[in-house]
């Protein structure tokens, strides 16, 4: 059975850019992320920035949730349950659902970065697509001999625009930038061929469903 990943990368602090490249990409099928940095902290700010959208849609406060759950757990389930604790369980619900979102993101620093700096945070992040070993680095540049051997997707960011690039048996995908003047995210869709499409945010296509056939040993592929 196939899935669909979603592929953006320099948002530059942008998190109404960010916001933008996750909904848009999920609302074409995606159900993993793989951000090539650009700015690695971006994630972490957008779960706070909608965590704290989503309270200041409210006056209730921790204070008032603390009061109220105490009083519900001290006076017992069968009472009716203070009209604001439904609110209370949903902004929990939202933070829930926000850290797993965040979960199926793959991201990577930027050089120059602190998170790049730290020997806690991998400079490259590898994983499987399917059975597809991808590469995933902001800078091409920071790839070596190793990793174009094992990888056989190596995605990238730091370019304006989307594109697809063919270094022998290997294939280097780039979404463009999701912030700017045109932003612009991609979208792989993985079954027994991988198929790359790019889009601009307001869904113009910038490259059609360029399919990527696998080899029978996944150690060659050919476009067609």
């Amino acid at each position: 059975m196939g899935s669909s990943i979603g592929i953006f990368s320099d948002t530059a602090g942008d998190l109404a850019a960010f916001d933008s490249a996750l909904k848009f990409l999920a609302k074409k099928g995606a159900r993993r992320f793989l951000f090539a940095g650009g700015r690695y902290e971006d994630l972490d700010e957008w779960v706070k920035w909608k965590r704290d959208e989503a309270r200041a849609q409210t006056d209730y406060s921790d204070m008032d949730f603390l009061t109220d759950l105490t009083n519900f757990l001290a006076e017992g389930e069968q009472l009716d349950r203070p009209p604001a604790f439904g609110t209370a369980y949903e902004l929990t619900r939202h933070a829930q659902e926000l850290t797993r979102m965040s979960d199926k993101v793959l991201r990577t620093p930027e050089k120059g970065s602190l998170p790049y700096q730290s020997p806690s945070i991998p400079k490259k992040a590898v994983d499987m697509l399917g059975d597809v070993l991808c590469c995933l680095v902001h800078d091409k540049n920071d790839l070596d001999k190793e990793d174009m051997l094992n990888a056989v997707l190596l995605v990238h960011g730091k370019e304006p625009e989307p594109k697809v690039v063919q270094i022998g048996p290997r294939y280097f995908l780039t979404p463009g930038k999701a912030s700017g003047a045109k932003p612009t995210v991609a979208l792989l869709e993985m079954d027994k061929q991988v198929k790359f499409s790019a889009f601009t945010l307001d869904d113009k296509t910038v490259i059609d469903g360029q399919v990527i056939t696998l080899g029978a040993a996944k150690s060659k592929i050919s476009v067609k």
